[in-house]
């Protein structure tokens, strides 16, 4: 039985949702004239679809019958937008930045989850967090990574030589991607060991907590984006962490506790870099990383940083559980990904091995920096796989004022007339899809489903590289594409992945030292599925556990 206060909470929760649902039922809304998709739950909307474990066929569906630019049904018949129209991508995430905010509830969400880091804060305190972390995430700082990586990629490499020694085995190759990149963002990001990566090594607390957010977060998504904002305002931090604490829900008390130890050891790592710089050389020598991580890094700047550009603790503290969670469940869900394509295509698989090995030969066992990032097949795989595939399907703004949105490409409105632009309303959810973008045939063509690394190599039409999409510009080294393409999978404009070059460098530098040694098969016996929801995520079909075994035996 819920205590009265509860109950008094519960109730004008309940009646807020009540007087917006009625608002939106009677108000006539510009969207209204966009084609969409009907929603079969007013309670939900399409929400649920968007990031469903098996929402593929719904993106796919609504892209080919809608276009770029389409309405769905928020939750409690709220009106949002679907988007992958490049002039509208352009306006949302560049031009109109700042009134296509991130959404209230994944704010509110990643303040509690991960502290004030990039993830939580939006405008000038936002801007001021990018600006102190830039220089961590040059090109001049990921050299100085580079023996950091190998060191760690080492380990995964001898860890699977003893595993096959005798004769090729089924490996979870997702379970030991997911294991390293959590290691090289700690020993590189923070300067800080999790896990040996050996066979039998005892799971750090963290490993334990970090692995199970994803999936207890993905249960309460509609609860997140509609509910938490307007929860977030009632009384205070510790009247709100009372109430979670007696609301019968287990979702939420797993959650509190996943964050609970996600902070702790945040405290203890920001504690230990500050002890170090403060001992001096000595002591920064004798860290994990040698005082060169990115938190160490940054750290080091704050203090020397004018009190106007300086980052309260809070804020510093924030970062820790920010750059691990989207370092490591995205870049291993990558790396996961590539591996089993190139199961797919083993002619490829074959290409990109005599590839390393000739660099091996010419360089050595560890490719310097210039060497690793300019590997033509292995920068057309990477490139390809994330174009294709991307680890995020669909992010979320929400409006912060009313704005006019324009299309690229005219829309036919349900009034049978022709629309260029649209006005958005104040408050309304906008949904930019990245897999949208990424498999437009207006764009990449005709066989832009189509899984085809040489696409990077033999030259990309006009429209991919005329094109306006705001994703990161990565520059081509590899002739005959010198210049800037597009691609949205680490988004564009002021809030794109602080971290892309990291994590392109993590890839590159573990597929060199696994595929150099090592043959990837798929099992004859096992259907890989990939599950998409708010991540996707490798799955053997008819169980639901994140796993992806490969066969893995010895390269001849």
């Amino acid at each position: 039985m819920l205590t009265p206060i509860a109950q008094i909470a519960l109730i004008t929760a309940g009646t807020w949702v009540f007087w917006r649902t009625l608002r939106r039922v009677f108000t006539k809304n510009p969207l209204d004239n966009i084609p969409g998709p009907s929603s079969k739950s007013f309670l939900a909307g399409h929400f649920e679809h968007l990031w469903s474990p098996t929402g593929w066929e719904f993106h796919s569906t609504i892209s080919e019958k809608y276009g770029g630019v389409l309405k769905l049904d928020g939750a409690f018949g709220a009106k949002t937008l679907y988007v992958y129209d490049p002039k509208a991508l352009h306006h949302i995430l560049v031009k109109d930045l700042y009134t296509f905010e991130e959404d209230e509830g994944f704010t509110v969400g990643a303040d509690l989850s991960f502290g004030k880091g990039l993830f939580a804060t939006t405008g000038e305190r936002h801007r001021k967090q990018r600006k102190m972390l830039n220089p961590v995430f040059s090109i001049a700082h990921m050299r100085e990574m580079v023996p950091i990586f190998y060191d760690v990629a080492e380990k995964l490499q001898d860890t699977f030589l003893k595993k096959v020694s005798k004769g090729p085995q089924e490996i979870d190759v997702t379970h030991w991607m997911a294991r390293t990149a959590l290691e090289l963002i700690g020993q590189s990001g923070l300067g800080y060991t999790f896990d040996p990566l050996t066979e039998n090594a005892p799971e750090h607390p963290y490993v334990t907590a970090a692995k199970m957010y994803i999936p207890v977060s993905n249960t309460m998504m509609t609860s997140r984006f509609y509910l938490l904002p307007m929860l977030n305002k009632i009384g205070t931090p510790a009247f709100r962490k009372w109430v979670m604490d007696i609301v019968p829900w287990k979702n939420l008390h797993d959650i509190r506790d996943i964050i609970n130890t996600m902070n702790e050891t945040a405290v203890e790592i920001i504690e230990s870099k500050k002890r170090a710089i403060e001992g001096g050389d000595d002591s920064i020598a004798r860290q994990v990383g040698r005082g060169k991580d990115v938190i160490s890094t940054l750290i080091k700047a704050n203090m020397e940083a004018n009190e106007a550009d300086r980052l309260p603790d809070e804020e510093l503290l924030g970062q820790i559980s920010t750059l691990t969670f989207a370092a490591t469940d995205s870049t291993s869900t990558a790396l996961s990904r590539t591996m089993h394509v190139l199961c797919e295509h083993q002619d490829v698989q074959d290409k990109l091995r005599a590839e390393i090995r000739k660099a091996h030969e010419e360089h050595g066992p560890r490719l310097p920096y210039d060497v690793v990032v300019s590997l033509p097949l292995l920068d057309a795989v990477c490139r390809e796989t994330l174009r294709l595939y991307p680890p995020v399907s669909t992010i979320l703004r929400e409006t912060r004022s009313d704005v006019i949105l324009p299309f690229s490409k005219p829309i036919i409105g349900k009034d049978g007339k022709e629309m260029t632009e649209v006005l958005v309303p104040k408050g309304t959810k906008v949904f930019p899809s990245i897999l949208g973008s990424n498999r437009n045939p207006n764009v990449w063509g005709p066989d832009a489903y189509e899984w085809k690394p040489e696409r990077w190599l033999e030259g990309l039409p006009e429209s991919v590289t005329g094109s306006k999409i705001p994703g990161i510009y990565s520059h081509l080294l590899v002739p005959p594409l010198s210049f800037f393409v597009p691609s949205m999978t680490f988004i564009g404009g002021g809030r794109a992945c602080i971290g892309f070059k990291f994590s392109q460098l993590e890839m590159k530098i573990v597929m060199c030292l696994l595929l150099d040694k090592f043959r990837f098969e798929l099992p004859k016996d096992k259907d890989i599925y990939w599950q998409m929801a708010a991540l996707t995520t490798p799955t053997v079909s008819g169980n639901p556990k994140p796993q992806l075994p490969l066969v893995v035996s010895l390269a001849a």
